[in-house]
Formats: C-alpha cells, structure tokens, sequence
C-alpha cells in the first residue's frame, strides 16, 4: 500500500502522536469499524441516489488521495458485501 510521500515510519510517528496513550486498541478498533461502516454508507448512497462526495474541491493534494482511498474503501465494502450476499441463501433479489 503507496502512502504517497508519508512513509511508513512517519504514519506510525504521526499514529503515536494523535493517540491519546490510555486509548485501548479495543477502542481504536471500534473507531476503525466505524469509519469503514461510514464509507460503506457514503458508498451506499452514492450508488442508489447519485449524489456523492466533491472530492475536487479539496485543494490539497494528499488529503484528497487520502478522502479518495477512504471512499474507496466503502466502495469495496459495499461490492464485498453485495458478493456475499448474492451467494448466500439467506437473501433473495427483489426487483
């Protein structure tokens, strides 16, 4: 996975400083669920409404490859679940 000019050392830098020290991993992990089922939702809606998030109006550079690669994300989330779904016998496709 590219990082653009942040380099793995530096993420892992930049993760240490923006934890607090007594966040348990329990709790970044929930956080980490919570921004995947965000994505996900953002994909959800931009796939059945159209609308979708104006990534061209971020100016800089890497925040809009970082807000690209988290909407990507849900995109693959969404297509996953979708795949699961399909194969599964507990779900059934209503037109």
């Amino acid at each position: 996975m590219k990082f653009g000019i942040l380099k793995r050392p530096v993420l892992i830098f930049l993760l240490a400083l923006l934890l607090p020290s007594k966040m348990s991993i329990g709790r970044i992990i929930h956080y980490s669920v919570d921004l995947v089922l965000v994505s996900a939702v953002l994909a959800g809606v931009k796939r059945s409404t159209g609308l979708a998030f104006k990534t061209d109006s971020i100016e800089s550079t890497d925040v809009r490859s970082a807000v690209t690669k988290y909407l990507d994300v849900g995109e693959w989330v969404l297509d996953t679940s979708v795949a699961f779904m399909n194969s599964s016998p507990y779900f059934i496709r209503k037109r």
